[in-house]
């Protein structure tokens, strides 16, 4: 029988290099817009907070418009249409509607808490108008209530 020795076996890590390890996090995902990053560690800016990350791609899903995803025509809010029908109430439903359906599609750990639309820089003779919309959203499965973006959106002729 042949006789081994135990120098050629690897050994585990410490616990002390486990812990070194955790204090360090992965990244989760790119931050958009997509950034050169300022540390040596990563080439873009990265996010290593899931929060920050539910939140940066709740906001690209609303700006998204369909067909603007590759591979998949029908992500998004698409609400350029209609930012040219600024008409109060009826505007601001339909843009409730897309943002339920699409989050609800795509997002459906998202639930959906308050919404507010305001007209900004509305200059009726030049043709252009900015919307500044408010939501409110939470995530349960992780114990998020009361979270909030705003989304702008530029109308203009």
């Amino acid at each position: 029988m042949a006789e081994l020795s135990f120098k050629s076996v690897g050994e585990a890590p410490s616990v002390s290099q486990n812990a070194e390890n955790r204090e360090t996090p992965n990244p989760i995902g790119l931050v958009t817009p997509m950034r050169i990053s300022k540390t040596q560690k990563d080439i873009f800016e990265m996010h290593y907070d899931i929060q920050d990350q539910i939140s940066d791609n709740f906001r690209n899903l609303i700006l998204t418009n369909h067909g603007e995803r590759l591979g998949i025509q029908d992500f998004g809010a698409n609400l350029r249409p209609l930012l040219f029908s600024l008409t109060g109430g009826a505007f601001e439903q339909e843009v409730m509607k897309r943002i339920k359906t699409a989050t609800s599609r795509f997002l459906p750990f998202i639930e959906l808490e308050t919404f507010g639309i305001n007209y900004d820089n509305r200059d009726t003779e030049k043709g252009f108008a900015t919307v500044v919309m408010m939501l409110s959203y939470g995530v349960p499965t992780l114990g998020v209530s009361g979270k909030k973006i705003q989304v702008v959106l530029n109308a203009g002729g």
